[in-house]
């Protein structure tokens, strides 16, 4: 199950201030739910930064989003390794199906793959 990308969320309370202090270094805007704008670099757009508000669907905000080819695989894996699944395996309005698992220092996971 390959990784496609990693992307750090950090939690804002200004997401048009916050968007504006990392464009200083370059990261562009790519996608605006109005809760969650992902930011990312012209120049290698693998290279993204998430600000969010809250999760809108979710009981917890994730700490860090990890792209996979197969997230019913990543699902069933963390099953059988008995990780805290923290939000249940879900198909989301924008196109992505996802959940959220604790990691060993207590931070939340977005595993997720797009439809």
């Amino acid at each position: 199950m390959p990784v496609r990308r990693i992307v750090p969320n950090v939690q804002s309370t200004a997401l048009p201030r916050s968007a504006e202090f990392y464009g200083v270094l370059g990261l562009e805007e790519v996608m605006n739910h109005g809760w969650i704008m992902t930011l990312a670099s012209p120049e290698n757009p693998a290279a993204q930064l998430s600000l969010m508000t809250g999760d809108r669907t979710a009981p917890v905000a994730p700490d860090l989003s990890v792209e996979v080819d197969d997230v019913d695989a990543a699902y069933a894996a963390m099953r059988e390794h008995g990780a805290e699944l923290v939000h249940p395996l879900t198909d989301e309005e924008w196109g992505v199906r996802r959940f959220f698992v604790r990691d060993p220092n207590g931070r939340v996971v977005n595993v997720l793959g797009h439809r």
